[in-house]
Formats: structure tokens, sequence, C-alpha cells
């Protein structure tokens, strides 16, 4: 199940809003904007509607507690209308719903950013989980489903280690640690990095008795940790994934909406914790809605693309908005998280490049030194509208089957556009004039260079059925570039046995399967650190 389309209307701080045209295939949908934004309002517009099922296409409130004056704008009737996937409806201006079942508002599931549990102090209940009765009233309340799913984590694994007895069979212990300990373990280094002798890992647990309540045991190192003990992040990651882990079965099918999963984490798991939520515990037929302004999720969604950001920033809240997904190649969904002028100072001095295809990090390893700072793209249409639109910065892209004639136009009229001789990136770092320059005992440049001719002939036929159909996809083709659509002289360089003829169109990423190169122990940090390399990439971006 999948939100397409979110409208509130009198709703909170909304007169009129409407968020539409979210994709389908949207496992993730963040929205983002300052403080204030009418984020979490969003969530109380799902709740909202969790709080109500539908009795003969009527929306009947579950329980008679009046929220009226905590959703209602101006005293008037609050609406919260949810169009889905499959084009069903929840919701309508009156208040009726249209080709749904009236069990849906079981499947969406929510947590408030009130949720930190400092200790463990409480023993809980694990028969609120199925029916999702441990929820907050509201998204100002207090979460504490935690010592729920504490309880039905230990209930879970008690019962498949008692259940056989009672049959006269033994536990299946490998399954038990595979089903309930290994996920948790492995998602706990996924995200805060390390490894099992260096980050927590679950170890035990204790069952709540009259005088405790249950808890868990985490080793790191050789000592062991109950959970009070352990970090407010460590807690934050523990609580997300557990909750994941016991409730995994109620949130197929689901809408899952958690406000600021990001507290008390750095950047970098900021990205790691949502990569591992999104792609290892949602399940692919559900939608997670969370907000935050951390650069760490902005950086994720972004560039994932199972993912929407919606950006709420500074909105006027008495008037009708309608609120689309932020465009993939858009830069200024980073500005929330680190306002411009913060972005001007920290890179003072540097020259920004925006590099196709993740390579910023490999580039910037390189060249930073050279006063270069190297920002991702996910790829050329991404690089070239973003200095389209920012002439004070560079675009770096692949040359990809560009001809030499179309590249020398793109830069005329593109000044502040860069681009490879050779095909690719990996055309760079594996090119053997750049492997020479590393010394390696037993390296043979002749050999090298005769496996390469050897891959190049084996695949000609299949790089030559490819070209005119990649060649349409390039973006500057539709900026006045002509493409006459001849592309013999590419197919002619290609059939040559010449290396500096060849290899500016042969994509060593995609055809070269690196045979020769296996004796040798090396990584990709070690081959943008040569002198050739670092000092062919200046020269291209030093052009005039």
């Amino acid at each position: 199940m999948q939100i397409t389309k979110l409208e509130l209307r009198n709703f909170k701080r909304f007169t009129d809003l409407t968020i539409d045209n979210i994709p389908s295939t949207s496992k993730l949908v963040l929205l983002i904007g300052s403080n204030g934004s009418g984020k979490s309002s969003v969530f109380d517009g799902l709740d909202f509607v969790r709080q109500r099922i539908t009795v003969d296409k009527e929306f009947i409130l579950i329980d008679d507690t009046d929220f009226g004056p905590y959703y209602s704008k101006n005293k008037l009737t609050p609406e919260v209308n949810v169009t889905f996937s499959n084009g069903s409806r929840i919701g309508l201006p009156t208040g009726a719903s249209e080709n749904i079942s009236g069990t849906v508002t079981q499947k969406m599931i929510g947590r408030s950013s009130i949720r930190i549990v400092p200790r463990i102090t409480d023993t809980g209940d694990s028969k609120h989980i199925k029916s999702n009765t441990d929820a907050p009233k509201s998204f100002i309340d207090v979460d504490d489903r935690f010592v729920n799913d504490i309880s039905m984590y230990i209930q879970q694994i008690d019962n498949a280690l008692r259940e056989p007895v009672f049959s006269g069979k033994s536990a299946d212990t490998l399954k038990i640690f595979q089903d309930f300990i290994q996920p948790l373990n492995i998602s706990l280094i996924n995200i805060l990095g390390g490894d099992a002798s260096t980050t927590i890992q679950i170890a035990e647990f204790e069952n709540p008795s009259p005088q405790s309540s249950g808890t868990l045991i985490f080793r790191k190192g050789n000592s062991k940790i109950k959970y009070d003990l352990l970090s407010h992040g460590e807690k934050q990651v523990v609580i997300l994934l557990l909750n994941f882990i016991v409730r995994k079965e109620y949130y197929k099918d689901a809408i899952i909406y958690i406000d600021e999963m990001d507290c008390h984490l750095n950047t970098s798991l900021q990205s790691r914790l949502l990569a591992e939520i999104v792609n290892v515990w949602i399940p692919d037929n559900a939608q997670l809605w969370t907000a935050s302004h951390a650069l760490g999720f902005i950086d994720f969604a972004r560039n994932a693309d199972n993912a929407s950001i919606v950006d709420l920033d500074l909105l006027n809240f008495d008037i009708p908005q309608v609120i689309l997904p932020e465009p993939k190649e858009s830069m200024e969904v980073y500005e929330i998280a680190l306002p411009k002028e913060t972005m001007k100072n920290i890179l003072k001095g540097y020259k920004l490049v925006i590099a196709e295809n993740q390579n910023d990090k490999h580039y910037n390893l390189a060249l930073n030194e050279a006063g270069y700072f190297f920002l991702p793209a996910n790829d050329s249409r991404e690089v070239f509208l973003t200095i389209k639109g920012d002439t004070s910065k560079l675009g770096l892209r692949d040359r990809d089957y560009l001809k030499d004639t179309e590249i020398t136009a793109i830069q005329a009229k593109f000044p502040n556009l860069r681009i490879l001789k050779y095909y690719a990136f990996e055309n760079y770092i594996y090119h053997p004039d750049n492997l020479a320059e590393l010394g390696w005992s037993g390296y043979n440049k002749e050999m090298y260079v005769e496996e390469i001719i050897e891959q190049k002939k084996r695949n000609l036929l299949q790089i030559a059925a490819k070209i005119a159909v990649a060649r349409q996809s390039y973006i500057e083709f539709k900026e006045g570039i002509k493409n006459d659509t001849d592309i013999s002289m590419i197919l002619s360089s290609l059939e040559s046995n010449d290396f500096d003829s060849f290899y500016p169109f042969f994509s060593m990423k995609s055809y070269y399967n690196k045979t020769y190169l296996r004796q040798f122990s090396y990584s990709i940090s070690d081959l943008v650190k040569t002198k050739w390399f670092k000092s062919n990439l200046t020269n291209l971006l030093n052009k005039e």
C-alpha cells in the first residue's frame, strides 16, 4: 500500500495543503522543512485517518475522545483525504470512502518523535502490538511502545525455545538465532559501523520478575552493557530496529509514519540508519513517511531511486498549497540542513565541481589539495542541469559516446561543463600509464593492453548495438547541440586495435573484467593518488 496523494483542509496549521504526484515506487517519503514548517501536522493527518474505521462508507471514530480543538484550524471541520496507488481513496470531502476495505486504517501505523526510553522501568504488554492499541493519542504525546517491543521480543524467543519441549523435540537454536538475533546484530553493525568487537551486539536478555522489568543486554568488546547504559544514539537505533523486528508481520502492505528518526546521530549514521530501514526492514509493498532536516537523511533520499522528498519549508499556511516531490537533480534540498552561507564559509577557496556517478569521494581524495571540492550527482543529466542553473560551479561528466566535434560544441555553449577525454572515470584509474606509475612487481604494460584489446574485440558487436540508443539520452542534444546520428567515426575507432583510437570510446567499467589485474593488491584510493591521474584531471578542469 502506497500513498500517492494527501490532502489536509482546515487541519492544524494548514488551510488547504495538497501533497501530490508521489510515485507509487516510493518506499520512502521524506518531509523536510525548518522547525514549525508543519511536518508533524502531516503525521497528525495520517493519524487522524488511523483513528477512524470505515462503516458503511462513513468515517467513524474508534473512540469518543474529542480531538476537535487539536486538529481543527479556526474552529472549522478538519478534513484529511488520502489517495492510494491502487486508485482507492479514503476520507473524501463528504466524509466517505471509495473502493477501499474497512480495515485499511489498521494498516496505518505511526510513532511520534518522543520515544527515547532512558531506562526500562515498566513491564510491557505484547498483546497491544497486533492491534496497534499502544499508539500515542497524538504526535505531541510520548510514544512508549518500546517496552511492549521488548516484551514481545523476549516472548518470541522464549516461545521458540520452549514450545518444542512439549512435543518432545529440541528447539532449533540456529533458526532462532537467524530469525531474532542475527538480523538485529547485522543491522547494528551496518548502521553504527565497526564490527562485532567494536559495536554493540545483542548478547542476552533478562525476563521480567516481580522485582524488576525485563531488559536487553548487549556486548561491546569484552564488556556486557545493559540497555540503560547505552548512549542516547545507540538507544535510538535499538528502539527503531526492535520496533521493525517484532512488528514486521504487521508492517506488510502498511503505511508507516515515524517522526524524526535522526535524533542524536551523526551525519554518516543518519544516512546508514535510513538506508538500513528502507532497504532491509520496510517491506516492498509498504511505505515509510518520516521527517527530518538532517543532512544524512536528505542525502540518502535524494540519491535513492525508491524515495521522494517533500519540501514544506516556508509555506504560507493560510492559502491553498500544492506540493510535489522535489526533482532528484535539485541541490536546493540540502539548504535546510546546510545553508548556502555556511557551505560557502566551509568551502571558501575551493572550486565546486559536480561529478557524475557518485565518484565525488574519489575525486576529492585526489584533488582536494588542488583547490577543488567535488559534489555528487546521479548521472550526466543531473550534472548538466545543476551547472546550467549555477555557472559558479563546474560540471564533470563522462565522455560516453560523444564525438570530439560534439564535445567542442558542448563546451563552447556551456563553458563550465567539463567532459572526460576517456569514456568514464574507470578508464582513467585503469589506464595502463596510471597503473605503470604504481610500480607493481610483475606488471607488464604490453600484456595488459593486449588483454584490453581482446576483451574489446569480444564485446564489439554488443557495444556497437547500444551506441545509437545510448546517444539518444544525452541531454546536451536537447539543448541546441546537434546529434547528426552518424556514428561511423565511433564505430571505426572501436574497430581499430590502436589503443589511443578505441580507448576513448571503450567502457572499462562495463566491458573489462580485470582478469589481468587480479594478481595485484590495490584499492581505488591507490589509483587516484598517482601523478598521472591528478595531472590529467587537473589539466581538464583548468581548461578554459
